[in-house]
């Protein structure tokens, strides 16, 4: 150990993260002390990391934060996540900032300060490539100029932001590729809650718990769009064609647009939302390289609308792994299992139910018919622990029915999970 280079003790030092470890370890010597004071690159405060923060007062909290980083010369990341802390003094958070200003490249910070200041005016804007904000006010972002050069990956969670700061803020990063919003309380500067983005950079877009009426956002190079528990009235992207990934997830959205272009689309997870099917398949129905497929806990506009199992096949024909969980109606089903399809191409298929009726089983045993070269076959249900007479008779003729397909689709590997 002795004869390690410095900078070598750095980087170990750097791979401990948690301050309290790299405090620790490099009190082993006069030469990890050095490592320590010019070599450390990353250093995190953690509230989960070390019990004793628990017991300190936030003037303690802030004064062993100040002297831990005080003593290094180039940090490049910093974390500080106090889940217990309810505000830091404004003062040490902008001498932390200011200290590591020229050297930082990722800053992730979740505690607010009194008085409250602006984290982005005061944390370094040059070499920055990764901020996470957590529980902040954001205000008065300018849009005269490119404050981030650097900025590829931004995360704002619970923070006060208006509209038109928020598209400043994306603006001001034209490197920016990675975005994430949690959470945010939307100021509007009129009646209508409407928000648009621009970013001809953004790959991924992250939205989760937003409501609005609108929300338009351009941009000709996104590849993943994620919607988790929003109320939107509109949603409309404006792209050339790059979306590979769409998520949604509990979202609830009169008009969903994700522009005519989606020969790129791979792959569709939609879970807990009410879809109008041939509105919805007509919207990916170009996506020829789509691979997966989940539909999972969706509910049908119309009662009579139906899953049309010949169209997917048809329009997705690389499909490998498909995901299926909606109510089952007779008139429905049959209707699907009698037209002539096969997924060729898939080899896992997942099925699951809420409510289990005689219905699963023939749906289970027509769709591995037509999957000729499955290998894997995962079977969702839900169980309630107060069973009736009839649902134990269900759940006995579908088990027994499952050991007739198991030993028929050998080569296939079933798994079942109940909840």
């Amino acid at each position: 150990m002795e004869h390690l280079p410095v900078e070598v003790i750095g980087n170990i030092l750097s791979r401990l993260g948690a301050a309290r470890d790299v405090v620790i370890a490099s009190a082993t010597c006069r030469k990890w002390r050095e490592a320590w004071r010019i070599h450390l690159h990353t250093l995190s405060f953690n509230s989960n990391d070390w019990p004793v923060y628990h017991e300190l007062t936030t003037s303690r909290l802030e004064i062993l934060i100040t002297q831990t980083i005080f003593q290094t010369t180039g940090l490049q990341s910093l974390s500080i996540i106090m889940d217990d802390v309810d505000k830091f003094s404004a003062a040490p958070v902008i001498a932390w900032l200011m200290y590591t200003r020229e050297s930082l490249r990722q800053l992730h910070y979740n505690v607010r300060t009194s008085p409250t200041i602006n984290i982005i005016e005061k944390c370094g804007r040059q070499k920055l490539e990764v901020l996470n904000l957590s529980h902040n006010t954001i205000t008065g972002v300018e849009p005269s100029y490119q404050r981030f050069p650097s900025l590829r990956s931004l995360s704002l969670s619970h923070i006060s932001i208006s509209a038109l700061d928020l598209s400043y803020l994306l603006t001001a990063c034209p490197k920016v590729e990675i975005l994430t919003l949690l959470s945010l309380d939307i100021a509007m500067s009129d009646a209508q809650a409407s928000m648009e983005l621009n970013s001809p950079s953004l790959k991924d877009l992250s939205v989760e718990a937003i409501s609005l009426e609108k929300f338009m956002l351009e941009a000709d190079g996104l590849e993943k769009l994620q919607l988790k528990d929003c109320t939107l009235e509109v949603f409309e992207l404006i792209g050339k064609g790059t979306l590979k990934l769409l998520k949604i997830d509990d979202v609830s959205v009169i008009h969903l647009d994700i522009g005519e272009n989606t020969e790129n689309l791979e792959v569709v997870d939609v879970s807990n939302f009410t879809i109008m099917w041939a509105k919805f398949h007509n919207m990916i129905s170009k996506a020829s390289k789509l691979r997966g497929l989940r539909l999972w806990g969706v509910v049908f506009d119309d009662e009579d609308e139906v899953v049309d199992m010949e169209t997917i096949s048809v329009c997705f024909p690389q499909l490998t792994h498909l995901s299926l969980c909606y109510d089952l109606k007779e008139a429905s089903l049959q209707y699907s299992l009698q037209r002539s399809f096969e997924l060729k191409n898939v080899i896992m298929l997942e099925l699951g139910w809420t409510v289990i009726t005689d219905l699963f089983s023939q749906w289970v045993a027509g769709l591995l018919e037509r999957c000729p070269h499955l290998r894997k076959l995962i079977i969702n249900g839900v169980v309630s622990e107060a069973k009736s007479h009839e649902e134990c008779q269900v759940l006995a003729s579908f088990t027994t029915s499952m050991v007739g397909l198991m030993r028929k689709y050998l080569h296939v590997d079933v798994q079942f999970e109940y909840e």
